[in-house]
Order: structure tokens, then sequence, then C-alpha cells
């Protein structure tokens, strides 16, 4: 049986490329995935231990408690002092010691632009060690930064910027823009810089006043010749100030190590969900050629069971044929994926992600994991067309050329798939989200079964369309509708990765529309000005503000933290004066009126958890323990950009250790303009690390992130459509060669070659829209059972059906089949008639 399913492989190669180009692209995917996210996890360790050589134990406080005094939080005594530092350096055992600090820095680059992003630029400290050099930084050119006019620049930002030594940069920490010169570039092991930021360092005292720390953020020891990282925390731990911990360099290293597997599985995860999506589209196409290659070769395997082949030996033979197939796609496909790999470093290095340098890891897992995939999946799909192959009596499809589906077999499946379908429509209308999400996978299953009979009404409907294109729109009509479980497969395959595009294109266009009315709802402001990063910014900006002719009202959004009745809750402190004028709230009780002295406004939520109305008097604990007796003034209904407390200015200042405001709302005499807007950047000094967003752009900021994101889903479910794709032409071209005889009988009556490409291509045309049309109403249908959860939370969420891009989809969809046409199509119009008419 061995010989046999090796011959019938080796005869039928043509057949199965499409099946073998599946797997492999499957394979490719999960392989690649795996070998990408070994490489730079293995090239991140690598660098982030190099980073650790000169610390043997890190001496590090509880950031939450010190560190910037911008953070709006109490103000609680420093610990990691120079007096400690100078203490710690003395220590026996102890080499060396420095301290380090770090916060977000701005950075401008030639244009103006903010360099990094705005999360990507971080500011630090230089201090001079032992031999007057901070190991953190290995300098290549210049020095390092001795004044407050000094900075120095990582190597990578500097070419990517292309400042030199010597050049004047703009910089700004926490609102003022300040001027200082490049006195160095370095090369460092950073993790920031490693991941694509930029990196900032000012000398040790610089960089503590424009970070705003009162203490170091860290202090890094180093042990001198003969003493254990174990010896020297221990020689620490007994100076350690209160609230502190000392940590090994290993520990560090451990820890490092332990984040970045963190990540990379996340990665992996992710990227290997959408590969298991594109494997479980190439079942249907598996599935598919092997059910076709069993129908074809009825007579064949009739003629094995006869001569005394057992029906466990007829299945045994497909599974072998299934096997040889699956192996040779896994092997392909895992030396696919190694070139996979390497196109992800170099497309992820393109846009600006900066991997570390490494080798290629190919983990011993990853090749096992690769050849188990390609072959179990192809076996596991090739199953049944061998239990059905098994079946054939050996008398009754002697005399037959392809066995004939049986109708008991649809209806058995109809039944299935309606029950399947029937539950998953329960399961949606509970009330946990997980019950729900597995109730829309349940109905996606059921209709996948239910496509042989979704399949029939479909392309009858077609009809009218196909009018027009005389007998060849009827013959491919009557093709596609022969055998319903092949059309079925085919269009199922397109369908689901169609089906999960078109829900999440509808969930990201009804949040758009939901963040674009909220936008609009809740701000009568022009502009909003925060930290590019949303850190605070210095009450500086809304006095420069102020100053503008065109400037209406301003109001600062000032944050606290305080506990209400045990609730730990968010409070604003805004000018009661200008608020009315920036915000609109929808108040359920009491009004913007009554916000003045020791009063406040409370978000509904809060209110019905806390059983308050307007008119209570509540007690709120400030983070500095300090209590205010607060008057509600009004409840009104929150969303995601205005909610918590709001209260006076002059009620949450005492109770900050460092006046700063999370954002400044302004509003213009003539509304918004590019001259309005252009006056805000002049006035405060055409500022990298300060955004000025008028709603619109707000608006866009979040539309252009769930695009971003869809974007990113599209790309990775390209694959399954790829698959779904080889699908189609691998059907239309088994079928061609399955229907030789009755198109050379067709050639003989009359029909040209132009028409028999024209039927083929009809026909994929149909198969291709049924599945497209199946994906979208399902995926519109799941974009709409998820609605139902967003908008619990996101109150003006309500779902919007993107019809334009629904029709690019039908498009493609259709598109799709006339490109998959193309082979199958030529094949036909190829055969010769009379070769076609003599052959079986």
């Amino acid at each position: 049986m061995f010989r046999t399913a090796l011959r019938n492989v080796l005869t039928h190669k043509a057949r199965l490329l499409m099946t073998v180009l599946a797997v492999m692209l499957g394979v490719a995917f999960v392989s690649g995935t795996l070998v990408f996210t070994d490489t730079f996890g293995n090239a991140y360790k690598n660098k982030s231990a190099k980073s650790f050589d000169h610390v043997s134990v890190a001496i590090q406080g509880d950031g939450s408690s010190y560190g910037s005094e911008d953070s709006g939080e109490a103000k609680k005594p420093p610990r990691l002092t120079d007096a400690f530092l100078k203490k710690t350096q003395r220590l026996p055992g102890a080499d060396s010691a420095i301290g380090t600090v770090s916060g977000f820095t701005a950075l401008a680059d030639k244009d103006g632009k903010l360099v990094g992003g705005e999360w990507g630029t971080t500011g630090a400290n230089y201090f001079p060690g032992k031999g007057g050099k901070d190991p953190r930084y290995d300098f290549t050119k210049g020095a390092a930064p001795k004044s407050a006019g000094d900075l120095a620049l990582d190597s990578r930002t500097a070419e990517r910027t292309g400042y030199k030594v010597g050049d004047t940069v703009r910089y700004s920490t926490d609102g003022p823009v300040k001027k200082a010169k490049i006195s160095g570039v370095f090369d460092t092991e950073d993790g920031s810089v490693l991941a694509g930021g930029s990196l900032v360092v000012f000398d040790d005292d610089t960089a503590r006043t424009v970070l705003g720390k009162t203490q170091y953020d860290e202090i890094d020891v180093k042990a001198a010749a003969g003493t254990s990282e174990t010896a020297l925390k221990s020689s620490i731990e007994k100076i350690l100030p209160k609230d502190t911990d000392a940590v090994t360099g290993a520990q560090l290293s451990d820890d490092q190590e332990r984040m970045i597997e963190q990540s990379t599985s996340s990665m992996s995860q992710v990227l290997l969900i959408f590969a298991g999506i594109a494997l479980f589209v190439g079942i249907f196409i598996i599935a598919n050629t092997f059910t076709m290659l069993v129908a074809q070769r009825t007579k064949e395997l009739a003629l094995m069971r006869a001569i005394g082949a057992s029906r466990r030996q007829v299945t045994r033979s497909v599974l072998i044929e299934a096997f040889l197939v699956g192996l040779v796609a896994a092997v392909t496909g895992f030396a696919l994926g190694i070139g996979v790999a390497m196109g992800l470093e170099s497309l992820m290095n393109s846009a600006g992600a900066s991997l570390p340098d490494g080798p290629i890891v190919i983990a011993p897992t990853t090749i096992v994991v690769a050849l188990i995939i390609g072959v179990v999946v192809t076996m596991l799909a090739a199953w049944l067309p061998g239990r059905r192959a098994a079946r054939i009596p050996p008398v009754a499809a002697m005399n037959s050329v392809h066995a004939t589906p049986a109708m008991r077999g649809l209806v058995v499946r109809n039944t299935i798939g309606s029950i399947i379908v029937a539950l998953g429509a329960v399961m949606l209308f509970m009330d946990d989200n997980y019950v729900m999400a597995g109730g829309a996978a349940t109905i996606m299953v059921g209709v996948i079964v239910l496509t042989p009979l979704l399949s029939r009404p479909f392309i009858a409907a077609s009809a009218p369309l196909l009018k027009p294109f005389g007998v060849t729109g009827k013959l491919s009509r009557l093709n596609a509708v022969r055998n319903p479980r092949r059309t079925a497969s085919t269009a199922a395959a397109l369908m689901i990765g169609l089906t999960l595009i078109t829900a999440m294109t509808v969930v990201a266009t009804s949040m758009s529309s939901a963040i674009n009315k909220m936008a609009a709802g809740s701000l009568k402001a022009d502009y909003t000005v925060s930290m590019a990063n949303y850190q605070p910014l210095t009450p500086e900006v809304r006095e420069k503000l102020d100053k503008l002719p065109d400037v209406e009202a301003s109001s600062p959004l000032r944050t606290a933290y305080g506990e209400i009745d045990g609730s730990y809750s968010q409070i604003s402190g805004v000018d009661e004066k200008a608020f009315g004028k920036l915000a609109s709230l929808d108040f359920t009780s009491g009004s913007l009126a009554g916000l003045k002295g020791d009063a406040t406004l409370v978000d509904k939520e809060t209110a019905d958890k806390q059983g308050l109305k307007t008119g209570d008097t509540v007690p709120v604990k400030f983070d500095d323990d300090k209590t205010a007796e607060l008057k509600i003034a009004g409840v009104y209904e929150q969303n995601e950009m205005i909610n918590g407390l709001f209260t006076p200015l002059a009620v949450v200042d005492p109770h900050l250790s460092k006046i700063t405001d999370q954002q400044v709302l302004v509003k213009m005499k003539g509304g918004t303009s590019d001259k309005a807007e252009d006056a805000i950047v002049d006035a405060l000094g055409d500022n990298p690390a300060i955004k000025i967003q008028d709603k619109d752009a707000i608006s866009n900021e979040i539309a252009g992130a769930i695009n971003l994101m869809l974007n990113m889903l599209y790309g990775l479910l390209a694959m399954a459509i790829l698959i779904a794709v080889l699908g189609v032409i691998n059907t239309l071209a088994m079928s061609v060669f399955e229907r030789k005889h009755e198109i050379g009988m067709m050639r003989a009556i009359g029909l040209d070659r132009a028409k028999v490409k024209q039927m083929v291509r009809l026909e994929a045309v149909i198969i291709s829209l049924f599945g497209a049309v199946l994906g979208i109403g399902l995926g519109i249908f799941m974009g709409w059972a998820a609605g139902g959860s967003i908008s619990e939370t996101v109150k003006t969420y309500s779902m919007e059906i993107p019809v334009g891009r629904i029709m690019i989809f039908l498009a493609i969809a259709a598109l799709v089949g006339v490109l998959a046409a193309m082979w199958p199509a030529r094949s036909a119009a190829k055969l010769n008639p009379l070769m076609a008419i003599k052959s079986e």
C-alpha cells in the first residue's frame, strides 16, 4: 500500500501542487513566527545582559513614592540622596557607585518635529564614576556633557536626525523650550534605544534639574575584585533607607530576560493565532483535493477492493499520500519560514524599530513543530476523504466514472449545522463576554457546516446576473451547483477570512464614529494643549496662553487623587469660571452654576456606586492624608473623555506637592483656524514636546490608531485569503480535469475556446462571490454582536456598516475569481476535443 500511495502522489503531483502550497504557506507562517521571535528575543537578551555589566547591586526606591515631583502626588521624603550615594561609595567591597535618573525629554529634529515619537525619547544623566567615566555610555565622537548648555545623543538618533557634534538642538521636558549644544555622540546598550527610541544625556546636575528629580531613581554599585554580588548586597542592606530595596545585577538580568520572554511570547501568540487561521483555511483545500482525487479514482479504488484490499488498507493508502504531501509541504514551508523571519526583521528595521543585531536562531522545537503541523494538518484533513474511499463498494463502483455525493449525508450535515447555529445564537444572548465570543465562533462553525445548503439558493439567485452571458452563464451556474460539498468547501475557505475582516472593519468604523460623537459632544474648547506623552505640564503654559488677545477662555485640568467613601478616584481641578465655556457635561441633576467654593461635580457611575446625589456633602481624603468636605453641585453622565470629579483649583492645589497641569483647554474668540493654531504654537515657542489638538485632531489621532491596527490585522489575514485563492484555483483545475470528457463534447458541438474560458471564469466568480457574501454577512452579524458589549461602556457607540469598504471587498472577491480561473480556464480551452471525448 505504501508503494501504491507513493505512485499515486507522483502520478497526481500537479493536482496536489495547490495542497502543498497551502500547507507550505501555513507552516511558513508558523515557523517564521517562531524563528523571528526566538531570534530577536535572543538578541535582546544578549544586549540587555551587557547593559548590566557595570551593576553588581542596584539600589531601587519605590517609584510611586519618589522620583519626579511632577506626578501631582503627595510629597514624600527623598531616600536616594547624594549623601546616601557617598555613603554607598565608601562601603567595604564597593568599587564604585553611580546615581541614575531618567525621564521624558522631547527632542526636536531639524524640521522642528518630535524625534522618537510621543513615547520614545528619554533623557538621562551622565554620572562621572571611577576614572571620570560613566560605564553606561561609550562616546564615539566628542565628549560627555559638562554644563547646562550641553547634551549628548545616542549614535542611532544622531544618524537618524543628521545632528553632529557642535550643532544646537531644541528640547523640552515639561513645557518651556530649552536649547543646548551637542557635546558628543555615544553608543549604548540602553533598552529604550534598542527598542527604537532616542536617548538624550545631560550632566548630572542639569539632568536632575530639567527632569524635576529631587533624588536618584537608582544607585548602581559595582563590586570590587574578590567581592561577590551576594556579599556586597548584604553590606548594602545594612544601610538601606526605608522603602528601598537592593537587587543583584544577576537578578536584574534575569528579570529583564523574563520581561523579554513575556513580550516575545505575546507577539508570538498573536502571530500564531493568525497562522492557525491560515492553516484552518488550508484544511478545506486539503479535504477538497483528496475528496476530488478519491472521486476521480473510483474505479481504481474499487478494483483494489475487488482484488482483496480491505477498507482499512484503502484508508491507510489515502493517509500515506497525505503524510507524504504534508512532509514535503512542511520541509519546504520550514525553509520558507526562515526567509519569512528574515523578511520580518528587515521590515521592522525599515519601519524604525531598530532591532538589535544577532544570528538567526533556529530552535530544535521549531523544526519539530513545523514538521508536526504540516503532517498532522494534512492527514487530519485527508482522514474523512480516506474513510469515504474505503466505503466504495467493489462491484457497484466498477462501472461508474465518478462517485456521486450521497444526499443522506447532506441531510445529516444540514441538521447538525442548524443545531450548531441555534446553539451559537443562544450563547450570544448570555451576559458573559467570553460566552458571547464563543457563541459568535460557534455560529461561524455552523454556517461553515451549512454552506452546501446555502449554496443552492445563492447560485440560483445569480441566474439573472449570468443571463447576459448566454449559454456559458447557464453552464457555469449549473457546474457550480453540481457538487454542493465541493462548492461549499471552496467558498468556506474564502468566507472565513472575509468574516473576520468584515467584523473588524465594522467594529473599527463604528468605534471611530463613536469617538467623533464623543469629542463633538463633550468639548466646547477649540483646542486642548498637553505634553506629547501626556505627562504633566508646567503652569507656565496656561499663563502664556492667557496673554494671547484671541483667547476667550482657558482652564487647566489639574489632577489629584483621593478616596471617596473608600473608593479611589481621580479629582480634576478646573477654573470654575471658564469651565462652562470649555466642556459640555450632560447633567442628570444639578448644574455647573454650583461649581464654586468647596463644591464638586461627580460622574453618575461614582454617584450610583457610592449612593451620592446633588446637595450631599462628601469627605474626600487626598493622597497627602488630608481630608476636605466637598458639596456635590451636580451629577453628570461620564464618558472616556470626561469622567471623575471636577472641583475648583483652589480645592486641589493645597494637596499637590508641585503644581502641574495634565492639559489646558482653550477657547478662541474666532474658533479654530490656522491663524489661531499658529498663534498658540508661537506663544509656546514652537515646542516639540507640546501637542496642540482641536476636536478633529483628537478624533483623527484615535481613528488613526484604530486604522493602523486594522491594517495590521488585514496584513495578518492576507495569508488566509491567499490560501483561499489557491483553493479556488485547485478546485477549478481539478474540476476541469474531472470534466475533460464533457468539455470535449461541448467543444465538438461548437463551443469555442473563448466560451470555454468564459464558462470557467464565471464559475470561479460565482464561487468567490458566494464565499464573499457569506463572509461579509456573517462578519456584519459578528460586528453587531461585538457592538452590544462595546456599547455598554462606550455610550456613543452605534453600529455603522462601511458600505464603501464592503463594496471593495466584493469587487476584490470577484477579481479573485477571475485571477484564480486564469490557469484552469486556459487548461480547459487547450483541451483537444477528440482526445477529451476518448478519455474516461
